[in-house]
């Protein structure tokens, strides 16, 4: 059970294991929106004042977002090029 106002652990992960080829743009667009207002969620919020399943379940998100997305290591500009293809990854 996710902590309130944040997306249910049942429904990422059912959100994860449908491929995104059966889903229909509606639904693809909700998702994005509510991926997105979930992690402003996770980072405004506090770990302290998370339940501990959220917690953890936060931190490997974050973990995966930092591998994925280039996390705070990368500079905006590195995200970007990446983002258009220029990146030299």
């Amino acid at each position: 059970m996710a902590d309130a106002g944040r997306k249910d652990f049942s429904t990422k992960a059912k959100e994860e294991l449908t491929p995104d080829s059966t889903k229909s743009t509606q639904d693809k667009i909700k998702e994005g929106v509510t991926d997105t207002t979930d992690r402003i969620a996770r980072g405004t919020q506090s770990d302290d004042s998370k339940s501990t399943p959220q917690e953890a379940f936060d931190k490997t998100q974050r973990a995966h977002d930092n591998h994925a997305h280039g996390g705070a290591t990368s500079s905006i500009g590195d995200k970007i090029k990446n983002a258009v293809g220029l990146g030299g990854n």
